[in-house]
């Protein structure tokens, strides 16, 4: 199982946050850096998949609302990809 921690504390920027993803992830060179590119990795992914929020609080603070989306974006392809877990853990 791959696992990807995302620690609002060291998280402030988005691009900190997808480059912190995809090499997690082991996601390709195309990779987007986007909510649109990352859905699209997570729900095409064949292997077990766990993301971890951690410190949401701080990641709020670095990213407002952009983390609303995310959670939204991982709930969508949880629902899509059986394989893909993720939770908040603060």
């Amino acid at each position: 199982m791959k696992v990807c921690i995302l620690d609002g504390k060291f998280l402030d920027s988005r691009k900190a946050l997808h480059q912190t993803v995809s090499e997690a992830l082991d996601f390709p060179d195309w990779y987007g850096g986007n909510l649109d590119a990352l859905y699209d990795c997570l729900t095409d992914r064949q292997e077990e998949t766990e993301i971890l929020i951690v410190h949401k609080q701080n990641l709020e603070e670095h990213l407002g609302k952009y983390v609303n989306a995310l959670t939204k974006m991982l709930s969508q392809a949880e629902k899509e990809n059986p394989l893909l877990r993720w939770r908040i853990e603060d």
